[in-house]
């Protein structure tokens, strides 16, 4: 029997190798400044199993924000506040076949965010979290995920001036869409509070750990919360090429434009992946490449 715990020092070395080959093909993002000062051969990865076991290769110092990767936490955190019932109306849970800050979309869906893990979802969430202003929301949020899952997560001050300087166009045309549909009440705080836990950071092993909280039991987690935040994150977490790596990887993943990614091996343990350059879509090419190579190794998918 195959799992996450019978992965050799020699399997992991091998598919970082393959990995790191591959990541070239791909870009650092340059739509925020600071981003596009990371260094695109970087890569680190970390695995933490339930048992405790963990395995770590690479540039595993290396400090990133989380950027999209956050935003499974910040459904987890409102799942865990209001309930289902009361998140999906606000957002719903159909996969998009457009750009993770499309605009066209939300128009198309008449301003109901398609699903939490694109920023049309992510920000109307970051609208209905506690607290009244932005910085007291993230630093909830920030010492919820730290406090549950013994991270180091911090907000990225310089980061978060990148993002302010670029003054996304696209997120404040969405941010005005959402407010005019009625999705979000406080369209400032709304962005300043996404904007802000999108900068929050931490290193490959933070990003592991947070990812624990999904793949395993937990007695400060309820498990229907668990499930949906892993299946959205299997039918949305990549954008639009989330079903074309449900096919190939089989497992619930979420990525960044940092080169952040995150993959849930459900009831075994998370693997968390840094590697600056993008592909097209706006994914880690090298952490694709390498959990895909894992998942098939050691047949990780979920669906067997």
């Amino acid at each position: 029997m195959l799992g996450l715990e019978t992965l050799t020092t020699t399997q992991l070395s091998t598919w970082v190798q393959q990995a790191k080959a591959l990541a070239y093909q791909g870009q650092v993002a340059n739509r925020i400044p600071q981003l596009a000062l990371a260094n695109p051969d970087l890569f680190a990865v970390h695995i933490c199993c339930g048992s405790g076991k963990t395995y770590s290769q690479g540039d595993t110092d290396s400090v990133f924000s989380l950027m999209s990767a956050i935003k499974p936490f910040s459904l987890l955190y409102l799942l865990e506040q209001v309930g289902p019932e009361t998140v999906f109306q606000w957002v719903g849970i159909e996969p998009s076949d457009a750009a993770f800050n499309s605009l066209e979309q939300l128009v198309a869906d008449h301003g109901r965010p398609r699903n939490p893990m694109i920023n049309s979802g992510a920000i109307t969430l970051a609208d209905k979290l506690p607290r009244k202003d932005a910085s007291d929301r993230t630093q909830q949020l920030c010492q919820w995920l730290n406090q549950l899952a013994l991270c180091h997560l911090n907000l990225d001050e310089v980061m978060l001036a990148s993002v302010r300087s670029s003054g996304s166009q696209a997120n404040r045309a969405i941010t005005q869409y959402l407010t005019q549909a009625g999705y979000i009440k406080n369209p400032e705080i709304a962005l300043d509070t996404y904007e802000q836990i999108c900068c929050l950071s931490g290193q490959v092993e933070d990003l592991a750990r947070l990812g624990l909280l999904l793949a395993c039991e937990s007695k400060f987690i309820k498990p229907l919360h668990r499930r949906i935040v892993n299946s959205l994150m299997l039918t949305c977490g990549l954008y639009k090429a989330s079903s074309q790596y449900a096919l190939r990887i089989g497992l619930p993943i979420k990525s960044g434009i940092s080169g952040a990614l995150l993959a849930i091996v459900p009831s075994q343990g998370a693997v968390a992946c840094y590697s600056p350059a993008l592909d097209s879509v706006g994914n880690s090419v090298g952490a694709i490449a390498f959990v895909e190579a894992l998942s098939q190794g050691l047949q990780l998918s979920v669906f067997g």
